[in-house]
């Protein structure tokens, strides 16, 4: 039985329960040194616009040394910084500029696959079948007479096979076909195998590593994944089609992944105030993801439901209520997110007609956004109505990088420049992540609009109207609305609870926190009556039109009490 660990009484210890985390996509946020790559004296360099923008801590996608075959995700080294992007002394200097600016600092932790590139897994490759040096991935022997096929039908995220096999380098077979190694992602991400102890030490120090530099806090990604049951014979792939609740896919979310999470949050605990932590576990079950945000494990799990519901308000108000209640029973707080690196911006995805699916997403990246036809107009008119009646929710705030711009994704990427792996092991058939990842704009005028750099990925003509020069100060600019929301979201932190109020149509949803501030949002096209007792006088903050007698269509207000 895990005894739950006593609460801390550091008056900061539970700073991460409403918390507005900015995520920083470090590659594309701002390039000091003008190589075209975004880097941490970028980050550093900005910290007054994040400072003004209102947020209470940063989230770091992975800076470490990668060939970026996943954009960063591939970790050659999990205790240094890629040169190209500065070093341990630049990473130290942006924390403590951060936290000068009141702002805390949340790194990436990639701990379900290395890099090939990684000491560890150069080592297996050098050692015989067997060795020890092999223990610490997933390597087995393939079927078929000579070994020539894989070990099992296991698809990869990103297209293909998840093995691949290597040709050996020592012992009896040296220079021949060999073993075969699971990798889910990417042929460059060989999978750890978290049964090793050397394996959940190394994270251990690589946790410490980090705390010890002033980190407040960690996102783990693919947190559900990295327990597997590699029994033989390995089970077919169609027991992967649907992820069931109780544990036995071979793969995600099985219960013994609580236990390595146990053991992160004795080292968490360490620290004081404890370290924070999130889950990135794409578990369709809740009670199931809810195992991850127990104060005994990470103590947050990513809550995707908002970024994947349509802009409709019987839909938000059930997804706020349910994760509400859950997040309550569980001990953590609920987190909201509607963007991040790895889907396509939300401004886009309300631009499209509604009722589009998955399918269509697809097929419009597919086609350089040609297709189906999108309304730029409406998609970022409801994407503000919606950042709104997410940041007045009880819980944490997840923004990525851009969205308080008002950017759209930029689907119409050239292939030649496209560097998802996903495109390449899809054969060009998935167009992949990188339209949400290209490189903001600072200045409208400026060459690279002032990212400092010729971009990694080209930047659209476009960028020139969203620029964060064009809006500061701009009355009704998307970027001082997140200003002015994260500037009142502060003054009007309130308990972790709500309460959900009468509308006065169905398209509006209505709820009230415990200081007495309210949102009321309008999910309908046209404008909708105004519930019975509320005084438009006390609107602080619109997200669309002013409110005159009415609530505009696609509209959130904000009432100060």
């Amino acid at each position: 039985m895990t005894i739950p660990p006593a609460p801390s009484t550091h008056p900061d210890a539970g700073w991460w329960r409403q918390a507005a985390v900015y995520q920083i996509y470090p590659r594309s946020f701002s390039d000091a040194n003008g190589d075209g790559m975004g880097d941490l004296p970028g980050v550093t360099a900005r910290m007054g616009y994040l400072a003004a923008l209102g947020i209470d801590a940063v989230w770091l996608s992975p800076f470490y040394p990668s060939a970026l075959a996943d954009g960063g995700y591939d970790v050659d080294d999990y205790r240094n910084v890629d040169p190209r992007l500065g070093t341990l002394a630049d990473f130290d200097a942006m924390v403590a500029a951060a936290h000068d600016a009141g702002i805390r600092v949340i790194v990436d932790v990639v701990p379900n696959h290395s890099s090939n590139r990684h000491e560890w897994f150069k080592a297996a490759l050098a050692s015989a079948p067997g060795s020890p040096e092999r223990a610490r991935y997933h390597f087995l022997d393939g079927l078929g007479r000579h070994g020539e096929l894989p070990p099992s039908d296991w698809p990869s995220h990103f297209g293909g096979a998840a093995w691949t096999r290597v040709v050996e380098q020592s012992g009896p077979n040296a220079g021949r076909p060999g073993q075969w190694y699971l990798h889910l992602f990417a042929t460059e991400q060989p999978d750890f195998n978290w049964d090793h102890p050397e394996v959940r030490e190394d994270f251990h120090t690589t946790l410490r590593f980090w705390a010890d530099r002033g980190v407040d806090g960690f996102r783990v990604d693919v947190a559900h994944g990295l327990a597997k049951d590699m029994t033989l014979p390995l089970r077919s792939k169609k027991v992967l089609d649907i992820l069931v609740d109780d544990g036995s896919d071979p793969l995600f979310d099985r219960d013994e992944v609580h236990e390595i999470f146990a053991g992160w949050r004795d080292v968490l605990n360490e620290y004081d105030p404890p370290k924070a932590a999130v889950a990135e576990a794409w578990v369709p079950f809740t009670s199931r993801r809810l195992k991850y945000a127990r104060p005994t494990e990470l103590g947050q799990a990513f809550n995707f439901d908002l970024l994947q519901a349509p802009f409709d308000a019987a839909g938000f108000r059930a997804i706020a209520e349910k994760c509400l209640v859950e997040a309550e029973a569980s001990g953590a707080s609920s987190t909201w997110v509607f963007s991040n690196h790895d889907v396509v911006r939300h401004a886009s995805r309300y631009s499209l007609p509604d009722g589009s699916t998955l399918e269509d997403l697809a097929a419009w990246l597919l086609a350089g956004g040609a297709t189906p036809p999108t309304d730029r107009e409406r998609g970022l008119r409801r994407a503000r109505a919606a950042t709104l009646f997410m940041l007045g929710l009880p819980g944490s705030a997840y923004l990525y990088q851009g969205e308080e711009l008002g950017l759209f994704e930029v689907a119409d990427l050239p292939e030649a420049s496209l560097q998802d792996p996903t495109w390449f092991r899809t054969q060009h058939s998935v167009k992949g992540r990188d339209g949400c990842r290209v490189p903001l704009p600072w200045l409208s005028d400026a060459a690279d609009f002032g990212f400092g750099g010729s971009p990694w990925l080209p930047q659209p003509d476009w960028f020139a109207g969203h620029a964060a020069d064009v809006q500061d100060g701009v009355e009704g600019s998307t970027l001082e609305m997140y200003r002015a929301a994260l500037g009142w979201r502060r003054k009007l932190q309130a308990e972790e609870s709500l309460q959900w109020l009468d509308a006065a149509a169905p398209a509006v949803v209505h709820y009230r926190r415990p200081n007495g501030w309210e949102v009321l949002s309008n999910f309908g096209g046209a404008p909708a009556m105004v519930p019975s007792g509320v005084d438009l006088s006390k609107v602080v903050l619109s997200s669309g039109e002013p409110a005159r007698g009415a609530i505009p269509g696609e509209t959130t207000l904000w009432l100060a009490p």
